[in-house]
């Protein structure tokens, strides 16, 4: 399901790189295995059981899943939704910049 997402996980391992998830599954019992199954190999926080509407998202102001954000080094939102290559190509951008 993530297959772009573990790729660059695995190309930039030894990169000052992270991809973190916020995960909108209203059940923690049944997120864990399907984390697993996934095979999501990076840090990834629940939401909370209200879901979409937790406090993650409330506070970052995501109106719709998945939101995708790139920070820079100082934490500072660069690119908003890029995607697969678009996603790659902004990260090596900002990883050059540093």
């Amino acid at each position: 399901m993530y297959p772009h997402e573990r790729s660059l996980v695995k190309k930039l391992a030894d990169s000052p790189f992270a991809l973190i998830g916020v995960n909108s599954d209203k059940d923690l019992d049944k997120l864990r295995p399907r984390l697993q199954e996934e095979n999501i190999s990076w840090r990834s926080f629940w939401n909370g059981p209200e879901g979409t509407s937790g406090p993650i998202s409330k506070e970052w102001d995501v109106m719709g899943w998945p939101t995708i954000y790139i920070l820079d080094a100082k934490g500072i939102i660069r690119e908003r939704n890029k995607r697969n290559h678009e996603m790659e190509t902004a990260v090596m951008e900002l990883l050059a910049e540093k």
